[in-house]
């Protein structure tokens, strides 16, 4: 072996090693600082850029979330709206029925016939109340609520209205419906059967709906948390496992500095041939 001091092929090699234990500790501190393995495309392309767009259809799933939940409240104002135009109905035939008696006196009907007008307004201050969010679903306003079903909004789930209103196609009883004879009060208690059966089947659709909105918001739900824990098993460091080598690598580090004392203190054994 040659000796010489202008090259120092010892300290090279050296200095090579030292630098790459210091590019290997650098990375594994990065590691550990961040939590993730690939914290960037320079980590690993490709990984990053499938994590990437997980990411991006995890964050979809989260707008989804939010319709869905706009569209379950929505749709337990409709319901609880509904449910009391239900019982106000039922109020409302049990007034009707005891006007028909044809024994009861004019000022007993008309007593009765009051509280059925004010029964009768009330459906009218829930239906007008029932909003949520600027939608009513049960006053005939909007057609329908439609909330997404999927990342990129290409599904979605249509609850259709059920207008309530006095006068309409479910709530036939008028905007002024009373009664003064026994016989107007035998024919109001039939038309509100009819109208309680449909707001009853009204309120099942409604019912139905709800469910179907609840079964997939907790389906999104568990996706996107497939999706979240997908995205961590590609991208997230092992702790232990970048602890461990962060150690490996400190000691390697300074064996490394350590090797490059030495060899740069080689040059200086040629002074003994001068001597």
């Amino acid at each position: 072996m040659m000796n010489s001091v202008n090259t120092n092929p010892g300290a090279m090699i050296a200095l090579q090693n030292l630098n790459k234990s210091n590019m290997e500790l650098q990375q594994v501190q990065n590691r550990i600082n961040t939590g993730l393995e690939v914290a960037n495309a320079k980590d690993n392309g490709g990984i990053f850029a499938i994590a990437q767009r997980m990411r991006a259809e995890v964050a979809g799933y989260g707008v989804v979330q939010q319709s869905l939940d706009r569209g379950n409240a929505t749709l337990d104002v409709s319901l609880a709206a509904g449910e009391a135009i239900s019982d106000l109905l039922i109020e409302m035939k049990e007034k009707a029925l005891a006007a028909a008696d044809t024994s009861l006196d004019t000022a007993s009907r008309s007593a009765l016939n009051e509280d059925f007008m004010a029964l009768r307004d009330q459906i009218s201050t829930i239906v007008d109340n029932a909003e949520f969010n600027g939608i009513n679903l049960i006053d005939g306003s909007t057609d329908a609520f439609v909330a997404l079903a999927n990342q990129d909004g290409s599904n979605t789930i249509t609850v259709a209205s059920e207008d309530m209103s006095l006068s309409g196609s479910i709530v036939t009883i008028g905007a002024a419906a009373s009664f003064s004879t026994a016989s107007q009060a035998s024919g109001v208690a039939s038309q509100i059967a009819t109208s309680l059966d449909a707001v009853n089947e009204a309120l099942a659709r409604l019912g139905t709906k709800s469910k179907a909105l609840e079964i997939h918001s907790t389906f999104v739900a568990k996706l996107s948390d497939t999706l979240e824990k997908g995205i961590g098993n590609l991208v997230d460091a092992d702790m232990a496992k970048e602890s461990a080598k962060l150690q490996s690598l400190q000691v390697k580090q300074q064996l490394g500095i350590q090797a490059l004392s030495i060899a740069n203190a080689a040059p200086q054994s040629v002074l003994s041939f001068f001597r």
